[in-house]
């Protein structure tokens, strides 16, 4: 009697879909509650920020006559690129006035020029002296560092606006008023912050390099420039894009050390759009023209350095 062995049968291949048969939808994840409050505060902090620009712009695009008569409307009032001809010198005063301009005119590259000097000017400064201090804070050895560094923390807690009437006395007895040496020297030799940032991030460096500089003889000066200087490009870049858009936008410390319009930047030749036109009030889409045209250059440079500027702040040394 012979025994009779079964093999067992093959497994069933996989049915396939049938070419009208759609494929089964996989189920989708209710959201819950926290994801949904935190997108919601970020879309209204998002139009929080964007409504005073679309407002500018708004305001811009608008006859300043019809504006004053329909101050609530949310789109352009008699749209109209007047203002921004006026802010660019490219419409008569005729046509001005007849818009609701005061027919004042503003030499719009001129003020442009001054800004770029004074703000340029003092961010090389400020970078470059608060550099020397940081890396004096963080790599040489002196007796009363620990207590110069912490007299510079405490001059963190003193506001700026302390500052102002001493420094303005000082370039006053100086002679300085109406240049840019008083616009540019108060606060190109000093930056509590730009000296505290840049010292927490040279700590963080190794020292390795440096000491083989030192065995083969380098100086401090030159291990500075050659060695420390490139290890520290990120924030030395980031410093110089928040310490320029913060020069540019500087209003108060211009107006009370400048009278002369030949040296005054930007910020200060605007307020020739809030003199009063002949029939009406002050020029308020000129003025909000000029301020969109007066912020578009930091609006570029933060978008193009926005990125680095965020990586910049995490203080990420040598690995």
């Amino acid at each position: 009697m012979t025994a009779t062995t079964s093999t067992p049968p093959a497994p069933a291949a996989p049915a396939r879909p049938s070419a009208g048969a759609r494929p089964a939808r996989r189920p989708r994840k209710r959201p819950t509650v926290g994801p949904t409050i935190a997108w919601t505060y970020l879309v209204v902090i998002v139009l929080i920020t964007v409504f005073p620009f679309y407002w500018m712009l708004r305001s811009a695009l608008s006859n300043n006559f019809a504006m004053i008569a329909n101050p609530s409307s949310p789109l352009p009032v008699g749209f109209t690129f007047g203002p921004f001809l006026r802010v660019l010198g490219l419409e008569d005063s005729k046509e001005a006035i007849a818009q609701g301009g005061s027919g004042a005119t503003v030499q719009i590259l001129h003020y442009l020029l001054n800004s770029v000097v004074y703000a340029t000017v003092s961010t090389v400064l400020i970078v470059f002296f608060s550099l020397i201090a940081a890396y004096a804070f963080a790599r040489l050895q002196w007796r009363g560092r620990e207590l110069v560094f912490s007299l510079f923390l405490a001059a963190l807690m003193v506001p700026g606006i302390l500052t102002l009437l001493p420094n303005f006395v000082l370039i006053k007895e100086l002679g300085l008023l109406n240049s840019f040496a008083g616009m540019i020297l108060p606060g190109a030799l000093f930056s509590a912050f730009n000296i505290f940032f840049l010292r927490q991030f040279m700590l963080g460096l190794s020292t390795e390099i440096e000491e083989a500089a030192l065995l083969d003889g380098a100086g401090k000066l030159r291990i500075l420039f050659t060695l420390t200087v490139p290890m520290t490009s990120g924030p030395i870049i980031t410093l110089s894009i928040l310490g320029f858009i913060g020069v540019w936008n500087d209003y108060f410390w211009p107006l009370l050390v400048t009278t002369d319009s030949s040296v005054q930047p930007l910020t200060l030749g605007l307020a020739v759009f809030k003199q009063s036109s002949p029939q009406t009030m002050p020029d308020w889409a000129g003025l909000m023209a000029a301020t969109l045209v007066a912020a578009l250059p930091m609006l570029i440079l933060f978008m193009v350095f926005g990125k680095r500027i965020v990586n910049s702040i995490g203080f990420s040394g040598l690995k």
